[in-house]
């Protein structure tokens, strides 16, 4: 005889398990979110002018035009200081500062408006799910993005020949970031799919709160390093990971039931966008294509990118670091001497139409800008005004290079000889399974 089934108490039945309506929001969490949906649409608002053709690149440059005059003026009427928009390849600037200032500001006028204007709406559960609609793609840009110059390695390649010869405590934190990164191109890579595996995982409703835990992650580290090593993009991480953090919040309880509590936690509610099918249909598809186009275009980027600059570096005939062997000056040898502040200890070739010298009493290496015209076996570089040089370089082997002509009105020739990478353990040491001894010097 068939036993009547005991139902277990710890789980509800599925007439308890419907998701109930959403309830009335208390005041201080409406006040948050008109505040956040402010700041956030402020903070984000040109990345997706990018993929759209043709005009997109020139609103998106339009839009930014305009912000750039109101960081200066706020700082010298309101806040008393100057501001310029100087471009350098870092966020934390003066100006960024400001305009991240003026965000807040703008936030917090828009949520005291809405307030007064919108006093009895219960909710904005409606509005919150476009706003982790644009959260999301937001973040899913700029993972992607950042993902895709680790995984081909452009953000941080191996290290150059100048970074191998200065000691380790003339490089600035940042600096030394960089080369502990760029020394190991596998974690390089392993950091920039973790990156990009969160940025993917955001495009799906689905997969949104297990895309924003990933990122949490990632980004804490990214945050982290910014903070300890002096990065310059401490505001720009430390927002990307404010926005991880808004994303999977909603679910901060359920997550708290299920690990902290064990207890049995109900899959979340997943509401339409639209109405209709087509609608739905149509975002889907609009989302696929946007992710994909975003993806696509970082990777070739980074590609690009690689190839411009490290390749082309790399590519070089001359590239490397050179010994000195032998150098005379006017028709005398000069002994290697740690105290000659003349002589040449070592040569780099990094870049086309640049060379790094290493003096003998010194440890940084000095870089010049000079013109490069390469032949067959000769290489003519003529320097600038305030360093009267004309030199040739011949190489007599494919590591030993012949060096003449004249310095500051002095005749020299010299012989130095390529640097092999084996001399640098940071290059050469490898990977080993089995280590009897630490290798740590």
């Amino acid at each position: 005889m068939e036993q009547p089934r005991q139902d277990n108490p710890a789980v509800p039945k599925a007439e308890e398990r419907e998701v109930e309506s959403v309830s009335a929001w208390g005041p201080v969490q409406r006040a948050l979110f008109r505040f956040l949906f402010a700041y956030f649409v402020l903070y984000n608002f040109p990345f997706f002018l990018d993929v759209i053709p043709v005009y997109g690149e020139a609103l998106r440059q339009s839009y930014m035009e305009t912000w750039k005059a109101v960081p200066p003026w706020v700082g010298e009427h309101v806040l008393g200081i100057a501001v310029l928009y100087r471009p350098s390849g870092g966020g934390d600037r003066t100006y960024t500062y400001v305009l991240i200032f003026c965000y807040l500001i703008l936030a917090l006028a828009a949520m005291a408006v809405w307030t007064f204007l919108d006093r009895r709406r219960a909710n904005y559960a409606r509005l919150h799910e476009w706003l982790r609609v644009y959260v999301r793609f937001a973040l899913a840009t700029a993972m992607i993005g950042y993902g895709a110059y680790k995984v081909i390695p452009e953000q941080f390649g191996a290290p150059f020949p100048s970074d191998l010869l200065e000691p380790i405590g003339e490089s600035s934190p940042m600096k030394l970031l960089w080369t502990f990164m760029g020394a190991s191109i596998p974690y390089v890579i392993f950091t920039g799919a973790v990156e990009m595996l969160g940025g993917l995982l955001l495009a799906a409703r689905r997969t949104t709160l297990l895309g924003a835990l990933v990122c949490i992650a990632a980004l804490s580290n990214v945050v982290m390093l910014n903070l300890s090593y002096d990065v310059p993009v401490k505001l720009h991480s430390s927002n990307l990971l404010l926005m991880a953090v808004f994303l999977a919040a909603p679910d901060l309880r359920r997550l708290a039931s299920l690990f902290v509590w064990n207890r049995w936690v109900p899959p979340a509610e997943q509401r339409p966008l639209f109405a209709s099918r087509k609608g739905n249909r149509a975002a889907l598809v609009f989302g696929t294509v946007f992710i994909l186009y975003v993806t696509v275009t970082a990777l070739q980027g980074s590609h690009e990118n690689k190839q411009q600059f490290a390749d082309t570096a790399t590519r070089q005939r001359l590239y490397g670091a050179w010994e000195v062997e032998e150098l005379a000056v006017d028709g005398a040898v000069r002994p290697l001497l740690a105290t000659d502040e003349t002589l040449w200890r070592r040569l780099v070739f990094e870049w086309p139409g640049a060379i790094g010298i290493q003096y003998a009493h010194e440890t940084a290496v000095r870089q010049y800008e000079l013109r490069l015209d390469p032949g067959p076996h000769m290489y003519t570089l003529c320097c600038d005004p305030e360093w009267q040089a004309s030199i040739s370089f011949r190489q007599v082997e494919p590591d030993v290079l012949a060096l003449e002509g004249t310095v500051d009105g002095k005749q020299i020739r010299g012989r130095f000889r390529r640097m092999d990478d084996t001399r640098f353990p940071l290059l050469s040491h490898g990977f080993h399974w089995i280590n009897e001894w630490p290798f740590n010097r």
